[in-house]
């Protein structure tokens, strides 16, 4: 059986003031309840701001061993929140005319397969590439299944589908591949002449006065951390923080993070504190596409941003899972108001529908806590 995880909510650990509400009061019981139950990840995190008024909720725990609560300096994996970043980079670079939304992969990347060279940084940016997933193939699954914890350089997680053709003519359909960001990474890096990290502390960390964010290639994770956690088959949760090293997802879901700078970043991009007008309005142009997992209400995909069109009203941002992680950022297209949400268990919505459809509920209480 799953250890017993006492719900230990702080008393919606008010950092600056704002009285009791409804929505607040169900946000709190909401994830206290979601810990609580026996499939239920060890701990919840979410912070929700509206201008300068920032109120934290914890549930649970962060370590299984010694008990600690989740905090807001704890580092994390944020999974394909990831992909955010890679958009924040790479419109920071079309802002500034190092980049073009119409530059192709055969203009920037000529070395890679030639049938993918049409593809524009636009549709990969938008999920319309065609670009088949490199982590949906065999080739991947047994390479990661013979060496977890070490990565190969990011332009080699191509060659698991170098030989395939494009899934359909770019710009037609909306399909998410993880080699989108791989590919937006290493045109990043090749319109910038240095390396994607580096972009990533040039034009996106440091803007935005994130100081405890990074793109390790290993699996190590700093402390203090938010640990990850999984059954993989078993009856207990097992420890899965460092199970993976970050080099296999790297642009597509490599991030570490913690609660405090997940929300400055969502805040600062969705508020188009990175680019120039033009390139926002670029950014905001959507069409029908689902984050993964999906986020809150109805999702649409713009460039490196996901629209959540929902009852309260409408954010914009990305999810996320990774073993032992689920993760949602959002925030209001002006960037004032915001809300991330970290559970420490991976969930989606295919293998635990159940389970995610409670979350995915906490994600909506979460949007109409920042809106309201």
């Amino acid at each position: 059986m799953k250890p017993i995880v006492g719900a230990v909510v702080s008393a919606a650990l008010l950092l600056t003031g704002c009285g009791d509400s409804a929505t607040s009061a169900s946000l709190a019981r909401a994830l206290e309840a979601f810990v609580g139950q026996p499939a239920g990840p060890p701990g919840a995190i979410a912070i929700v701001q509206r201008g300068e008024e920032r109120q934290v909720y914890v549930a649970g725990v962060a370590d299984l061993t010694t008990g600690v609560p989740p905090g807001t300096d704890d580092q994390m994996r944020l999974a394909s929140v990831s992909k955010a970043f890679s958009g924040a980079a790479a419109l920071a670079l079309a802002s500034r005319g190092a980049l073009s939304l119409d530059d192709t992969i055969a203009d920037r990347l000529p070395d890679l397969p030639g049938a993918w060279g049409a593809v524009t940084l636009r549709d990969l940016l938008r999920h319309q590439s065609g670009v088949p997933d490199y982590s949906r193939s065999t080739g991947f699954a047994a390479a990661v299944e013979a060496a977890p914890t070490t990565a190969p350089p990011p332009r080699e997680l191509l060659s698991f589908v170098a030989e395939k053709d494009l899934e359909f003519t770019p710009g037609t359909k909306y399909r998410y591949s993880n080699s989108e960001n791989i590919i937006i990474g290493l045109m990043v890096e090749a319109a910038a002449e240095t390396s994607y990290e580096q972009v990533l502390q040039d034009f996106v960390y440091e803007p935005l006065g994130m100081d405890a964010t990074s793109l390790p290639s290993g699996i190590a994770v700093p402390t203090p951390t938010i640990f990850g956690y999984e059954t993989f088959g078993e009856d207990s949760l097992q420890n899965a923080t460092e199970v993976l090293a970050a080099g296999w997802l790297w642009a597509a879901g490599g991030i570490l993070s913690t609660p405090r700078d997940a929300n400055r970043f969502v805040r600062g991009y969705v508020g188009g504190r990175l680019f120039d007008q033009e390139t926002r309005d670029a950014q905001l142009s959507f069409v029908p596409g689902s984050s993964q997992p999906p986020g809150p209400g109805e999702n649409a995909s713009g460039l490196g941003v996901f629209r959540y069109t929902t009852e309260c009203g409408t954010v914009y941002g990305h999810t996320g899972n990774v073993f032992g992680y689920t993760q949602f950022v959002a925030a209001s297209e002006d960037g004032s108001r915001s809300v991330t949400i970290t559970v420490n268990t991976q969930f989606s919505a295919t293998l635990q529908a159940e389970r995610f459809s409670d979350l995915h509920r906490i994600y909506e209480l979460g949007v109409c806590e920042a809106l309201r």
